[in-house]
């Protein structure tokens, strides 16, 4: 129930993922081509940690073409601050 009000409140579409389909979720491939197989880790929590460091990265640091050249972060202060204008 939590992701359904996110949804509504952000007015973001939800769209699932065909089974046996990952490549449809380009997040998770660069998530796997980018960090986990990238790293070695020898613990649950050393991969937890490479994949925090990893996420914020993605989310706070590198901009994305798909989002006009923002941050994920920025597009979504951007689309914040769009909806409180209108």
């Amino acid at each position: 129930m939590v992701t359904l009000k996110w949804m509504r409140d952000t007015a973001i579409d939800w769209h699932y993922i065909a089974p046996g389909k990952p490549q449809q979720n380009g997040f998770n491939g660069k998530l796997r081509d980018e960090c986990m197989n990238e790293a070695l880790n020898g613990t649950l929590s050393d991969a937890r940690k490479t994949r925090e460091e990893w996420q914020g990265d993605y989310n706070l640091r590198r901009a994305h073409s798909a989002l006009g050249n923002l941050t994920p972060m920025g597009f979504l202060q951007r689309r914040t601050m769009d909806k409180m204008a209108a």
